[in-house]
């Protein structure tokens, strides 16, 4: 099993935005693993260990799962016994709080391998599918059950190419949640530095841009939000709920991501 730095999983499973946090909190003696306390920064541990912070009361396995709890609320999503597909599913935020809300099934994707928690990975209701890249997905994919629902967490990589893969397998009236990371959406030249987006306008042109290239794939924007956390190096991110060959809604994004500005600008 491969090993990392505590200090690193700490950070890459939503519990730090940096490592000097993390490394901070283990020197404190409040992070420990399923048996230990660890109080060493540079202890390597398998990386799907399960780890705690005393006081910390995430709910789930990382806080990206607090991200797609907040689109649930919003958009007011029922998804008990619906079968889901998490796309770009990492150590597992989204599909853990999918199944504490009721899923059915959870096909937990992601182009990596060995990210997903133990926990969820010894879960009945988890279809692990590793080493995936969703872009090249087909519906033979699924043999457990097709999904009528989709989560989005990806980087490095553009909506856009997801889309075009979830139109040939969900059907009409499906729902998508997708996070819309402009760090990952935007051109090189409005990146700034550490790969932050900070400018409104160009978050407008971003989600813009989203709604307009998954309109092209047969999904419609009908609501839309920000997420009650930011991502890494404290970009700010939105949510969108997308329902293929859905009615067309009218949506003030400039609101949306005011608010958001509000928010984490305070």
């Amino acid at each position: 099993m491969k090993k990392e730095r505590i200090d690193v999983l700490l950070v890459e499973q939503g519990f730090f935005d940096s490592r000097e946090k993390a490394k901070r909190a283990i020197m404190a003696g409040i992070v420990h693993d399923d048996y230990d306390i660890i109080d060493k920064p540079g202890t390597k541990i398998p990386i799907n260990s399960n780890l705690h912070v005393k006081g910390n009361i995430m709910p789930y396995v990382s806080r990206g799962g607090l991200k797609l709890e907040k689109a649930l609320k919003d958009f007011s999503l029922d998804i008990k016994d619906k079968i889901m597909v998490d796309i770009g599913s990492s150590t597992g935020g989204f599909t853990d709080c999918a199944l504490q809300n009721g899923a059915k099934l959870v096909y937990a994707v992601d182009v990596g391998t060995n990210q997903l928690v133990w926990k969820l990975r010894n879960d009945p209701r988890v279809i692990v599918k590793e080493q995936t890249n969703f872009r090249y997905a087909t519906i033979d994919l699924f043999q457990e059950g097709i999904p009528t629902l989709a989560s989005i967490d990806v980087s490095f990589i553009s909506l856009k190419h997801i889309f075009n893969a979830l139109k040939n397998i969900l059907k009409a009236n499906n729902q998508v949640v997708a996070l819309i990371k402009p760090q990952f959406e935007a051109g090189k030249e409005d990146v700034g530095k550490k790969g932050i987006v900070k400018d409104k306008k160009i978050h407008c042109r971003v989600i813009k841009d989203v709604i307009k290239y998954a309109k092209e794939d047969g999904f419609t924007l009908t609501n839309l939000t920000y997420s009650p956390i930011t991502g890494g190096e404290g970009n700010i991110e939105f949510l969108g709920l997308f329902i293929k060959d859905g009615k067309d809604v009218e949506i003030n994004i400039e609101d949306v991501v005011n608010a958001a500005h509000n928010c984490f600008e305070r």
